[in-house]
């Protein structure tokens, strides 16, 4: 639209060439590395998975989960059951159920336990 800014774009200008000229640029790269993994772009296995037991509350989180991994509703399902019914819900059952290693269920047993809200009576709340 305006003729000066479109003279001034094409005109050239000796000094800044003359200066570009003096300008030396090497660039070398690194030299290429072997990956170890080397296929990363096979395509991989299907993980298979399994649906989640949540029943009345299958709304509240993922409909399917990996085998060997549970979802946070039922882990907080099967550490509800087991201390309500310990001798029903064992950590062999808990395996068999969730697809789950026995290991992992016993390790989950002992270092995860849900919280239980206890009341006290009121006569021990002055003493408090």
């Amino acid at each position: 639209d305006h003729p000066q800014i479109q003279e001034e774009i094409s005109k050239k200008d000796d000094r800044l060439l003359t200066l570009l000229k003096d300008v030396y640029v090497e660039s070398r790269d690194p030299p290429a590395q072997v990956k170890d993994g080397g296929g990363e772009h096979l395509p991989r296995k299907q993980e298979e998975k399994r649906l989640t037991k949540l029943g009345h509350l299958e709304e509240l989180d993922v409909k399917k989960v990996s085998k060997g991994k549970i979802s946070i509703v039922e882990a907080l399902m099967l550490l509800n059951n087991h201390k309500l019914h310990p001798q029903i819900w064992t950590a062999e059952k808990i395996a068999a159920e969730y697809s789950l290693e026995l290991t992992e269920v016993n390790s989950l047993l002992e270092f995860f336990i849900p919280f239980s809200v206890q009341e006290f009576p009121k006569e021990t709340k002055k003493a408090i």
